[in-house]
C-alpha cells in the first residue's frame, strides 16, 4: 500500500501544527508518515508514495527556515523527480504582496524537476480568522478522493 508523505516547511511551527493534524485526521484511511522538509532526504522521494506538502512563508516572501535544508538539496542535487504526485497547501498572510511565496518555491523546484502537482493549490489567509487546519483537512478530504 502507498503512504501518503506529508511533508512540512515551518518558521514558526504553524506549518507542523497543520502537517500533524492532517496526519491524525487521514491515519484511519490510509497510511501517513509526517516529515519535517529539514529532516526528509531527496533519496527518500517514492513514486509509491503521494506527498502532501505544507509550507509556510516566512519574512518578505522567503522560505521558512525548516524548508531550506531540502530545497539546498534540490538545488544541488537536481533528482529526477518525474512520477512523483504532491499536493501544495501554502500559508500566508495576504496583505503582503508575497502572499503564499514560500510554497510557491517549493511549487516551482518540484515541477522544475519533473514532479506533477495534482488538484487545486490550498492556501491559508492568515487574514480571514480562520484556522489553518480546518482550511488543510478540507483541502486534503476533497484532493484526496480522487487521488
Amino acid at each position: 500500500m502507498s503512504t501518503t508523505v506529508i511533508l512540512y516547511g515551518t518558521e514558526s511551527g504553524n506549518a507542523e501544527l497543520v502537517a500533524e493534524d492532517l496526519a491524525a485526521e487521514l491515519e484511519g484511511d490510509r497510511d501517513v508518515s509526517v516529515y519535517d522538509m529539514s529532516d526528509f532526504d531527496v533519496a527518500d522521494f517514492s513514486t509509491e508514495d503521494f506527498y502532501l506538502v505544507v509550507c509556510s512563508t516566512h519574512g518578505d516572501g522567503e522560505l521558512p527556515g525548516g524548508a531550506k535544508p531540502l530545497l539546498e538539496a534540490l538545488n544541488s542535487e537536481m533528482p529526477d523527480l518525474s512520477g512523483i504526485r504532491y499536493a501544495m497547501f501554502g500559508l500566508g498572510n495576504s496583505t503582503y504582496e508575497t502572499y503564499s511565496q514560500g510554497s510557491e518555491i517549493i511549487d516551482r523546484l518540484f515541477t522544475e524537476l519533473g514532479a506533477e502537482r495534482v488538484g487545486v493549490y490550498g492556501r491559508h489567509d492568515a487574514c480571514d480568522g480562520s484556522l489553518p487546519n480546518d482550511g488543510a483537512i478540507e483541502w486534503a478530504r476533497e484532493l484526496l478522493v480522487v487521488v
